[in-house]
């Protein structure tokens, strides 16, 4: 039974109760709400989700979702409140003034409001976001007032709701804690006296476990990493990456873009290929099992050995090595793609770059780099980290990213951590001392390390940057979140909402199919800023529910979760009208982290001849060297993250000065939607 339905019933059982009188239209228990909890002391929050088990004969997909939900925990830091009354109301007076919620850790902050509102006539239930981000594991209450109306501008009857607040009405240990708490906390807010319905609930910890994990590595003294094969840049005529795209027949052949070095010719000087062991964390089925966020201790599964591919520039090692740029590539790219096509500039400024794979990137495990040269050919592991998770005998360019079933509503929240992990390994071996050319010295800087990361590598990146307390500074290229934002919004990924949706037992694709693109579902959700929204369409609030799970779900991942805790100098470069991370995704990260002063907004509308559009979708701005058209604009995204590392963090310049189509900082206000 969808959670809306369980809360509507409960709050007519509270109104049908005898001796109760029912003057008119009444709210009931708003979602979230610790009710829906158990104690846990293993938990920094003291409780554990307990969400109702649906019947998992006839909806397994729901009772999948609710399993890990309950792990968590506390709920949603960005929820979607839902608030069920037992009759209509005049949604005219739904607004961050009739709806709010206060922060019981701090009782001086100002309350926080709704947004993107639905009203659900047919289910009489009050859905909204909250308007900014809330902590992470705090207790938060939630308040609809007296200014909610029913329809036809009636007061709410608020008889129910006092009822049920006067001591002794239950015998429940829980629900009679949590009442007193409810109390207390509309007495401390000063809203006892204008509330119609009220909820306190806990946010879920974000930071825990990656926190803890960081910690283990910090401790240990890894193995140093490992030189497979080193080549100066003039020694490379072509490299053939040969791919493992199924699980028998022939690899499949692409060539490296090498000539991308040569952007600044003669900057990079040696190409590096080599190996590290890191911890593995995940299981078979790509989920980092949950412990107790307070006494729990995450603990590896395994060891993975990763492949890394570094770019030295050309000229005298400074004293100490090179500072180091970690290059963090996009989803279904690999180290091969993206990390060769900036490594010319950051070389050009003085500064190394290196690269490993994603979790499930980069092809099998069974494909091979074929590096050419005029002395003959030589072959190493390509480092590939995909698998056929599916059975189906192919490795698709991001296949074990994914948690499998019947865990997929963590879907690439693991896959994310698990590479976060990598990169805290790869940091960890620069301090260890990496030693490339065997003369007993490190070539890295260990006190200048850098990030940089491209779509899928600013979205890890900010995870990366946010946990990381040895970087000095950071660059994300067109980030965003949620992921299940990112995906609806897309039209590159919607169509795998769709086929999710499909794929759901019962089905909660709500139109008819309409293959290949699989688009045609209606989630009838507002964007930001945009007015309440009636909701009459058949199946659209399951939806939305549904998107809100998996938001719950994955926020230990989300950047825009993660984003409030940077403390290191970071620019976020991200583009108008960006078809594959749409932009109310990257201002979501903004807003939560504070981060619109360093945004570099590329104004693609504008960029073109004539002040016309210069990319269809200019998702790729950064690394579009390729093309006379787009190399300017990627070559000067591209001056900015060097100039950015080589001053540590200080200078943030404007790629084109004085022109227009860089705005350095983005000129308000952020956008909220999609522009295209």
């Amino acid at each position: 039974m969808p959670l809306r339905r369980l809360l509507v019933l409960t709050a007519a059982g509270l109104l049908l109760t005898p001796g109760l009188a029912v003057a008119g239209t009444s709210a009931g228990t708003p979602f979230p709400t610790n009710l829906l909890t158990t104690p846990d002391a293993t938990q920094l929050t003291g409780l554990r989700v307990a969400l109702p088990t649906p019947d998992c004969a006839t909806h397994p997909s729901d009772c999948d979702d609710v399993a890990v939900l309950n792990r968590l925990d506390g709920f949603n830091v960005q929820p979607r409140v839902s608030i069920p009354f037992d009759g209509p109301i005049d949604p005219a007076t739904v607004s961050s003034a009739t709806v709010r919620l206060y922060d019981l850790g701090c009782l001086a902050c100002a309350p926080i409001g709704i947004d993107q509102a639905v009203w659900e006539p047919a289910a009489n239930t009050l859905h909204a976001e909250s308007a900014a981000l809330l902590k992470q594991h705090e207790t938060y209450l939630l308040v609809a007032t007296t200014g909610l109306r029913a329809a036809g501008g009636a007061p709410l009857d608020r008889s129910a709701f006092l009822h049920d607040l006067n001591f002794g009405q239950t015998k429940n240990e829980h629900t009679k804690l949590y009442r007193t708490a409810l109390r207390d906390a509309l007495q401390a807010t000063g809203t006892f006296t204008e509330a119609a319905a009220a909820s306190i609930f806990t946010t879920q910890s974000v930071t825990a476990d990656l926190e803890k994990v960081r910690a283990q590595i910090a401790a240990s003294t890894p193995a140093s990493a490992q030189v497979s094969a080193s080549f100066a840049r003039a020694q490379i005529t072509a490299i053939v990456w040969n791919r493992q795209a199924t699980t028998s027949g022939p690899l499949s052949p692409s060539f490296v873009p090498v000539p991308a070095l040569d952007v600044f010719p003669g900057s990079v000087g040696r190409v590096v290929f080599g190996t590290y062991d890191s911890p593995d964390y995940e299981t078979a089925a790509k989920v980092i099992p949950a412990t107790g966020t307070r006494t729990g201790t995450p603990i590896p599964q395994g060891t993975n050995m990763l492949s890394y591919t570094l770019f030295l520039p050309s000229g005298a090692e400074p004293a100490g090595g090179w500072p180091v740029a970690i290059f963090g590539h996009g989803f279904t790219d690999s180290k091969q793609g993206a990390p060769w096509a900036v490594a010319s500039s950051l070389a050009h400024a003085g500064i190394a770059s290196i690269a490993i794979n994603v979790v499930g990137h980069g092809g099998g495990a069974g494909g091979n780099l074929t590096i050419l040269t005029p002395s003959g050919p030589t072959v190493i592991p390509d480092g590939g980290r995909g698998i056929d998770q599916d059975g189906n005998g192919t490795i698709d360019s991001t296949e074990g990213v994914n948690a499998a079933a019947p865990d997929t509503l963590v879907s690439s929240r693991d896959g994310l951590r698990q590479t976060v992990i990598d990169l805290m390994q790869l940091v960890r071996e620069v301090q260890v001392g990496l030693d490339v050319d065997g003369n007993g010295t490190a070539d890295l800087d260990a006190t200048r390390i850098f990030y940089a990361g491209q779509s899928f590598g600013g979205i890890y990146g900010i995870d990366f940057v946010a946990l990381e307390p040895h970087l000095v500074a950071g660059v994300a290229n067109v980030p965003g979140g949620p992921i299940i934002e990112i995906a609806r919004l897309s039209p590159s990924f919607r169509p795998l909402v769709g086929l999710s949706l499909l794929g759901r037992t019962p089905s909660l694709y709500n139109a008819i199919p309409n293959p290949p693109f699989f688009t045609s579902f209606v989630e009838n959700m507002p964007l930001r800023g945009e007015p309440l929204r009636i909701d009459t369409v058949p199946g659209a609030s399951a939806i939305q529910e549904l998107i809100d799970r998996n938001e719950w779900a994955q926020q230990s991942a989300n950047p825009v979760a993660l984003a409030p805790y940077v403390d290191h100098p970071l620019i976020v470069q991200f583009a108008r009208g960006d078809r594959t991370v749409p932009n109310p995704t990257t201002s979501a990260l903004l807003r939560a982290g504070d981060l619109a002063g360093r945004a570099t907004y590329f104004r693609n509308d504008i960029a073109g001849p004539g002040g016309t559009p210069l990319y269809p979708n200019p998702h790729t701005f950064l690394t579009g060297i390729g093309n006379p058209a787009t190399t300017l604009a990627a070559l000067q995204a591209q001056a900015q993250i060097a100039a950015f590392f080589a001053s540590n963090g200080a200078l943030t310049i404007d790629p084109d000065g004085a022109g227009p189509v860089f705005e350095v900082p983005i000129v308000p206000p952020l956008p909220e939607t999609t522009g295209f």
